[in-house]
């Protein structure tokens, strides 16, 4: 066989191998294939915490808080002049945030129309109607577009002339690769603001503000082979957004988490991402309490927390070997000689208490010691709480009219033991100073 047919079968074999490689050829058969996919449970990385986030109103017993909230939309006019890059509203995220804590949050919609329009037709009086304790305003403040772009190419190319024998055709062997691809940035704002509700007056530092960066990229390769004058290749791209109403909706979610636990005092921050840091806010009233303090009511609270904990530590505010024991089990490095709670030790019990069922459960068990009808596992005593988590007398808040149905005080008492006996102000002093509670104006 002479070595001209053998390298035409050879250039033919890779030249048929190169085409079956690749799908679709023929133009008059093109196709795409559309992926199928089935709906399913829209959930994000705040979806669990929002609803720990009700299981936690409940471990801490904060009083019923009923929310409304004012329509809620972008700010910035960017939903228009961008064709819905970002939603134009975002009421109904709000809602569905807040009607997914459950616990102690209730939500309550505003939609006065649907109201008028049930009165009209007689289905419905206002008698019935919840009325709320809070309203929470806010928007999408910033939607800053190209904040950054970034763009990269590569180009390689190289070509060979072969020299063959005169009986085979001659010229140049070619490869040509080329990659490029470009990145932008920009970057979504949320705020939010809470206001009181009979007053329709804003609560002092009950607002959040959180920015998100979204990225969207564009990358493309390119592949060139060149035999003897003719050329083969493949061209491939690819363009990815980030969602951005996926985007606010976990701002959203971030955002309402964030009111609510600063509004009832709750380490809210436990519930999300690893690297989350305390709220300034919540500390610096958790010091202000804590200074307040007298020894006694410190030792008896962090003994409540470790009661929550499953630790069956006695209640009567003495810092004993059982309480030091149990404190050591949650921090390491306390002081066997430490004959009282630093602030440091305070905190870090506070934020210890595990969100589950089970310290749920412990709650319902304290509840009936602190009224007076159950006894503490192992310590065969029955105490009377003196010192609960009971909402603010002076609350610029619902508490001041929510009413017996929302709220019903634990039946406090005098605990057994030495120098126990509290008198009626000293008992009210202390109930006012519950942790996982609403806070007062002088307070904040």
């Amino acid at each position: 066989m002479r070595r001209t047919d053998v390298f035409q079968k050879v250039t033919v074999f890779f030249l048929a191998l190169f085409l079956t490689s690749c799908a679709g050829v023929d133009p008059a058969k093109v196709d795409v294939e559309l992926p199928k996919t089935r709906p399913k449970t829209k959930v994000t990385s705040y979806t669990r915490a929002l609803m720990r986030l009700g299981l936690m109103t409940e471990i801490f017993d904060t009083p019923q808080v009923k929310i409304m909230m004012n329509p809620i939309g972008d700010e910035t006019g960017a939903s228009g002049a961008t064709g819905a890059e970002i939603p134009r509203d975002i009421t109904e995220m709000v809602k569905s945030a807040l009607n997914s804590i459950g616990g102690r949050i209730t939500y309550v919609p505003y939609d006065p129309a649907f109201i008028q329009n049930n009165i009209v037709t007689g289905y419905s009086q206002f008698e019935n109607k919840v009325i709320p304790d809070i309203v929470l305003t806010g928007g999408i403040t910033e939607f800053d577009r190209g904040l950054e772009t970034r763009g990269q190419n590569t180009d390689l190319g190289a070509q060979a002339k072969v020299a063959l024998p005169a009986d085979l055709p001659k010229g140049f062997v070619g490869l040509d690769y080329g990659s490029g691809g470009k990145q932008g940035l920009a970057r979504i704002t949320l705020d939010f603001n809470l206001l009181d509700f009979q007053t329709m007056t804003g609560i002092p530092l009950m607002n959040t503000t959180n920015s998100m960066e979204v990225t969207k990229a564009i990358s493309q390769k390119e592949l060139g082979i060149t035999l003897f004058g003719a050329s083969f290749g493949r061209k491939g791209s690819i363009k990815k957004v980030q969602g951005r109403h996926d985007a606010v909706r976990l701002l959203v979610e971030l955002s309402v988490i964030q009111m609510v636990g600063k509004y009832l005092r709750l380490p809210y921050w436990v519930l999300l991402d690893e690297d989350a840091q305390p709220d300034e806010i919540i500390i610096s009233a958790l010091k202000r309490q804590f200074f307040s303090m007298t020894e006694a009511e410190k030792t008896a609270k962090v003994q409540e927390w470790l009661y929550l904990m499953g630790y069956d530590v006695p209640l009567d505010g003495t810092l004993d070997i059982k309480t030091k024991e149990a404190i050591s089990n949650v921090i390491s490095d306390l002081s066997q000689d430490a004959v009282s709670i630093d602030f440091d030790t305070f905190i870090r019990v506070f934020e210890g208490i595990p969100i589950t069922e089970e310290t749920l459960a412990r709650r319902e068990m304290l509840k009936r010691i602190y009224a007076g009808q159950g006894q503490i596992t192992g310590a065969e005593q029955q105490y009377n709480g003196s010192i609960t988590m009971q909402p603010s007398e002076g609350s610029n808040t619902q508490m001041q009219r929510q009413g017996a149905e929302n709220v019903q005080p634990a039946q406090t008492g005098t605990a057994t033991g030495e120098n126990q006996q509290i008198s009626s102000p000293e008992k009210q002093r202390r109930e006012k100073r519950g942790i996982g509670r609403l806070l007062n104006e002088e307070e904040w």
